[in-house]
């Protein structure tokens, strides 16, 4: 079995604000530590991540797992995390998890039009604050 690998390690992301009916999606990289968003995918659409995967040839993977406002878990941590595991045996890709509370609240503040994407792109950007 093959060692972990560090975050730190890995430059070129593809993230997602996991949903049961949307998905937002940002890509990123470490070099300049910023991410765009690019869109939003039906929920559970592989055959999306899976071109999304092929044009972005990223990494690693990260995605935003919710939380209570107290950081407790609730129903969509649990789906979002099984999503991350799902993400990492079909793609064969590291997955990240962050903590994304909140995000969606700051793409709306934001003015975002597609919130889920720049909600995906916040969870990036506080991935690579997260791991310099």
């Amino acid at each position: 079995m093959a060692a972990p690998v560090s975050p730190t390690e890995l430059h070129s992301f593809l993230a997602f604000d996991f949903g049961l009916r949307r998905i937002g999606v940002a890509s990123g990289t470490r070099l300049l530590g910023s991410a765009e968003a690019r869109g939003t995918i039906k929920g559970g659409d592989f055959d999306a991540i899976a071109a999304l995967i092929k044009t972005w040839q990223p990494d690693a993977l990260v995605i935003g797992v919710p939380r209570h406002p107290d950081g407790a878990p609730h129903e969509m941590t649990a789906k979002a995390q099984n999503f991350g595991r799902r993400l990492s045996g079909r793609y064969h890709l590291p997955v990240f998890e962050v903590d994304e509370r909140y995000t969606s609240v700051e793409a709306e503040a934001e003015g975002a039009q597609d919130v889920d994407a720049a909600a995906a792109a916040l969870i990036l950007e506080q991935f690579f604050r997260e791991h310099p």
